[in-house]
């Protein structure tokens, strides 16, 4: 099959069966149609369009076994060529959202890629894991499936770990294994774009060696319609009508807890079980991580830099731009979008080859970026409302230009570039990315991408090299004894 269109995508959308809850409302077909889910499938669908005519060479490569063309995003690269032509790719489809889209298909597919690379790891412990991994990446490369994942066990008692649960089946664990697979009951969060192909489950954080917590180190993909499967949503932000609401009417991805009411893993369908080792140990081992990372920094480098022009276009529109504060501020949205594109150029510039053949971007820059991120972003949304003040808030709904006062609308709600219709948009743009709810999700998710920031930087700080940066130091203390 190769690459797919959004026609093809949105097909195979409406006509998979799941179990997806909104509120009160099953849904189980037509999900396009929803009115929680049809701005993102049709955001999506546009992604899956770059894919042919004019974009086919800049966004697919041939498939080394079918010769179909196929999504680049799973190109394991070899090259300082191929390594860029992903890069490129990977930009191409963040700037369509402005990064404001965390889940495009070219995420997962860069993790599932390198553990494919890397799938040696998995080894066999009395069925082919690895073998099944394998498989696995080339049966979604050749069929541009979406993927989504759960993150996080439900957050019931943090202050003890799954097994020591009121209720050890909180956490998604295995009930039983038999001749067919693996029983797996429990829950987890967080699972982004619920109405994905297939669902990837991997443990996201430490699990602890030890009988208790082994049921709980698994790692296995099924099929979103997989009996027993069952998505629950937050509430959808995705307002109409559109021009009241331009970014969340188009890329409100959806978040949701999934349940896995005794859900059936197929054996080929099993990469890790009852493995704490290999559960902990399977990003970093293959450099899933680094090429996750790598994608999420191309994603956050293409936020800034929409950020930064959303921002001056607001201050150029009211005439603030000729004061250095607000100067000040743009300047640091423009600082963050060039400091992401140099983590990204350093990563190219020294990668080498990694253990399983990949050419793997250098983990470095690319982790303190991943570390970075967390502690800027956030920063966005306050910059936005410090230029745009009270503006914010006088900005009408859409249909007022139909309205008996459009006379009084175009005179004052004029600016010093723009007539009034035009401030408007302006503003209900820069509206949605600092104060709507959507914009609420977005710092939310920002804060939190890669877990924790204040453990991200604790394990930043034990694997950080430091000894050149200490030695230094010893030097020059040596040389002022004579030494």
């Amino acid at each position: 099959m190769g690459a797919k269109s959004g026609k093809e995508f949105l097909r195979r959308l409406d006509s998979t069966p799941r179990e997806i809850w909104y509120g009160d409302e099953r849904i189980t077909g037509n999900v396009s149609s929803h009115r929680a889910f049809a701005g993102i499938a049709a955001s999506m669908a546009r992604l899956y369009d770059m894919q042919h005519g004019d974009g086919s060479e800049a966004m697919t490569y041939v498939s080394p076994s079918s010769g179909d063309r196929v999504g680049l995003s799973f190109l394991q690269p070899k090259t300082p060529g191929e390594l860029a032509k992903r890069r490129g790719m990977m930009k191409a489809w963040a700037d369509v959202s402005g990064g404001m889209l965390g889940r495009t298909p070219d995420y997962l597919n860069s993790s599932l890629m390198a553990m494919a690379a890397g799938a040696e790891f998995f080894g066999k412990e009395g069925h082919d894991y690895a073998g099944n991994v394998r498989r696995y990446y080339e049966y979604v490369r050749e069929n541009d499936l979406l993927l989504t994942h759960t993150l996080i066990n439900p957050q019931v008692n943090r202050a003890v770990g799954p097994s020591k649960q009121a209720d050890p089946f909180i956490a998604a664990r295995v009930l039983e294994k038999n001749d067919e697979g693996v029983v797996i009951r429990g829950a987890r969060m967080l699972a982004t774009l619920p109405f994905a192909d297939e669902i990837m489950v991997f443990p996201s954080t430490v699990v602890r060696s030890g009988q208790d917590d082994m049921p709980y180190s698994i790692g296995f993909a099924v099929p979103v319609s997989t009996k027993g499967l069952k998505f629950i949503c937050r509430e959808s932000f995705a307002g109409e009508p559109a021009p009241d609401h331009p970014l969340s009417s188009m890329f409100d991805e959806q978040d949701a807890v999934v349940v896995f009411d005794d859900v059936l893993v197929p054996w080929d369908r099993v990469f890790i079980l009852e493995d704490p080792e290999r559960a902990n140990r399977s990003s970093e081992a293959t450099d899933a991580i680094v090429f996750m990372a790598q994608q999420a920094t191309v994603r956050e480098a293409a936020k800034a830099e929409f950020v930064a022009g959303l921002a001056t276009v607001v201050a150029e529109t009211i005439g603030a731009d000729q004061f250095p504060h607000v100067q000040e501020k743009i300047a640091d949205l423009l600082l963050t979008a060039e400091t992401m594109k140099a983590f990204l150029d350093a990563a190219d510039a020294r990668a080498r080859p990694n253990r399983w053949g990949l050419l793997t971007p250098d983990y470095v820059p690319i982790n303190s970026a991943r570390n970075l991120w967390p502690r800027v972003a956030p920063s966005f949304s306050v910059i936005i409302k410090q230029i745009g003040a009270s503006g914010l808030m006088a900005i009408p709904p859409e249909d007022v230009m139909r309205s008996a006062v459009r006379k009084d609308v175009d005179k004052y709600y004029q600016s010093k570039l723009s007539e009034a219709e035009e401030r408007i948009r302006i503003f209900k743009l820069a509206w949605d990315v600092a104060g709507s709810s959507f914009g609420g999700r977005q710092d939310l998710y920002e804060r939190f991408f890669f877990g924790d920031p204040v453990r991200m930087a604790s394990a930043y700080y034990s694997w950080y090299n430091k000894e050149p940066y200490k030695e230094r130091v010893k030097a020059l203390l040596r040389s002022r004894d004579g030494n």
